[in-house]
């Protein structure tokens, strides 16, 4: 959209961490745990409970310690919590962008700036690869990932908001605050957040909510004019809309924000050594956004837990592990 705005720029929080982590899923929250227990100053930086594979994760039977099934959510809420009691802070936020070559890191958030001296990514594959029909032609012009950034450029519009997570949601009780409605559009029969901001959104007064809606087409020519959608058993719907802010998930590595700072496979993957450091000293990486991980919660769990004692180890100056994980 061509209207004019004057953004605030992201504050530093003008704190040198010992260690930022890039995502709160199971690896990365387990590498709080041990960071953070270790006496390393360690923020982690994620979107939402819900923005990753384990948290929507309706049932696990098979975590270690846990007898009976656990909701994924419930689980990952109580690794969060541990990691918290150690000291850990948990920053709900998205990551826009980063410069880790140098020896301080910088990260960079809607909201914030962070520095540290290490940084562990842990974003998972959950990234899309494939967009609907119009959608990478009208970025910029009306179809957003982020409505912290645009909600003002859309004031008293509608705007369409497609997702199902607590990512999803958090924004369109943000587009609240400026648009005249949200349509939002769940591709899950059910909505897959906390029970407080579900009752929220579905309270909201200019909140259209459409379960079971799948995103097919962003229509526009220079701008975005309407989306068009599809419910099972019904024929697609054409709602006219001035924005499309697009929050739907996929299988793919999520490495956007790192913009070729670091050598990534062919099949879109980091590439880390046995103690998950990869080529950028001080820069490590694990879970779900490794070719050769093993997608299970316990796995990328213990890939946290390797990764953060090898931070504890270089930040410290020792040249071997406490223990010999190659055994």
């Amino acid at each position: 959209m061509e209207t004019s705005f004057n953004f605030e720029m992201p504050k530093n929080d003008n704190k040198l961490w010992d260690v930022v982590i890039i995502g709160g899923g199971p690896a990365g929250t387990t590498a709080a745990i041990y960071t953070a227990r270790a006496g390393l100053s360690t923020l982690i930086i994620d979107k939402g409970l819900t923005a990753g594979a384990l948290g929507i994760t309706s049932k696990i039977a098979n975590y270690p310690g846990i007898v009976g099934d656990i909701g994924g959510s419930e689980l990952l809420q109580n690794m969060r919590t541990q990691a918290e009691s150690f000291g850990a802070e948990f920053v709900t936020d998205k990551v826009i962008g980063t410069d880790i070559t140098s020896e301080i890191k910088t990260v960079f958030t809607n909201n914030n700036v962070y520095e540290a001296r290490s940084v562990i990514i842990s974003t998972g594959s959950m990234g899309r690869g494939k967009r609907v029909k119009g959608e990478d032609e009208l970025l910029g012009h009306g179809v957003s990932y982020c409505a912290t950034c645009d909600a003002a450029f859309f004031k008293n519009m509608e705007v369409a908001v497609a997702g199902s997570s607590d990512e999803a949601i958090e924004e369109a009780l943000f587009l609240t605050r400026f648009v005249s409605r949200v349509h939002f559009l769940s591709p899950t029969p059910d909505l897959k957040a906390p029970q407080h901001m579900i009752d929220e959104l579905l309270h909201s007064e200019n909140v259209s909510y459409y379960p079971g809606a799948h995103l097919r087409e962003v229509v526009g020519e220079k701008s975005v004019e309407a989306v068009v959608f599809s419910q099972r058993g019904q024929n697609p719907q054409t709602l006219p809309v001035k924005g499309a802010f697009i929050y739907l998930q996929g299988g793919k590595p999520i490495t956007d924000f790192l913009a070729g700072q670091i050598e990534i496979s062919d099949s879109g993957c980091l590439i880390v050594d046995k103690e998950f450091r990869t080529a950028i000293p001080g820069v490590y990486a694990v879970g779900d956004l490794l070719c050769n991980h093993v997608k299970q919660a316990v796995i990328a769990a213990a890939e946290g837990a390797i990764a953060a004692i090898a931070v504890e180890k270089e930040l410290h100056g020792r040249k071997q592990m406490m223990v010999d994980w190659s055994k």
